[in-house]
């Protein structure tokens, strides 16, 4: 994720940077322009068959649909923008459930710091393992697993995020059985740890389930013909000064569906997807601080 003064505009205006869609689309941009060139020539050299009357006719029309794709991209980008934000709310609830989790541990663990070790090994891993999960890296190259849990063991887990939540879950109930942790403790930090897990669930449903297929591609369908035909609305009108105007059109349109696109899925590693390598490092760091 790009970090950013959202209140300096003079360099967010004059900056482009890996993210900025400009990059994305500059070849795109020119071949809309090449074709708006000819398809305007045509119209004021070739044919010429378009009345004044008839060409404002097409341009209405093209007023039209430009505010239904407006709202059709709007929508799409608020239903984009609503899974990345939920994926940022989860993400906070794994580093307070974390940190929660560390400090109860902490308090009734005191006097057994084998027991602790043991546990941070676990807390600090999981978030690891549910972004390399996220991402479908199979490898824990950031875990700080001990000789408890062997790194081929680890590695050789379908879903590693599981497994870590079932070696901590028996670990709690050995020692509720045992009267380290009373049943009240034990009851209270299964609860926070469930929450782990369920952010693990939430995090895969947002992954697994992408902007239905039809209406992506009808978006994309929409948005071409309607840039495709809007130098033979406005070629008779404008002139050659549709070509700029409808290579902004096309910059500002396409830019809106691939900012949607990007963020649909906000656990990857593009530029503005979520920084959860910066949020497994925060945890990390947490509860390091607490279970010392």
């Amino acid at each position: 994720m790009i970090s950013y003064n959202p209140k300096d505009w003079y360099h967010g205006i004059i900056m482009v940077g890996k993210a900025d869609t400009l990059r994305k689309l500059i070849v795109p941009i020119l071949i809309v322009s090449l074709y708006s060139t000819i398809m305007v020539y045509i119209d004021l050299n070739v044919l010429s068959v378009l009345e004044q009357e008839k060409a404002s006719k097409i341009s209405v029309m093209h007023s039209l649909l430009g505010f239904v794709i407006s709202l059709l991209l709007v929508f799409r980008t608020n239903t984009a923008y609503e899974r990345w934000w939920e994926g940022r709310k989860l993400w906070g609830t794994l580093v307070n459930c974390s940190r929660n989790i560390s400090i109860r541990l902490s308090a009734n663990l005191k006097n057994s710091p084998e027991e602790l070790r043991e546990f941070k090994k676990l807390i600090i891993n999981y978030p690891y393992a549910l972004k390399n999960h996220l991402r479908n890296i199979a490898s824990m190259d950031e875990s700080e697993m001990d000789a408890q849990f062997q790194m081929k063991e680890l590695n050789n887990q379908k879903h590693i995020p599981q497994f870590i939540s079932d070696q901590f879950y028996k670990r709690l109930v050995e020692l509720n059985n045992s009267g380290k942790i009373n049943t009240e403790n034990f009851i209270t930090i299964s609860a926070d740890w469930q929450q782990l897990m369920e952010v693990c669930g939430a995090c895969e449903r947002i992954k697994n389930t992408p902007i239905p297929f039809s209406y992506s591609t009808f978006i994309k369908k929409f948005l071409i013909i309607y840039i495709f035909s809007l130098p033979i609305a406005y070629g008779p009108t404008l002139g050659y000064y549709a070509v700029p105007i409808v290579a902004f059109i096309f910059y500002v349109l396409t830019s809106l569906e691939l900012i949607a696109e990007e963020i649909e899925n906000p656990f990857g590693t593009d530029d503005n997807d979520l920084p959860l390598d910066d949020i497994a490092k925060n945890i990390h760091a947490s509860v390091d601080s607490i279970l010392k």
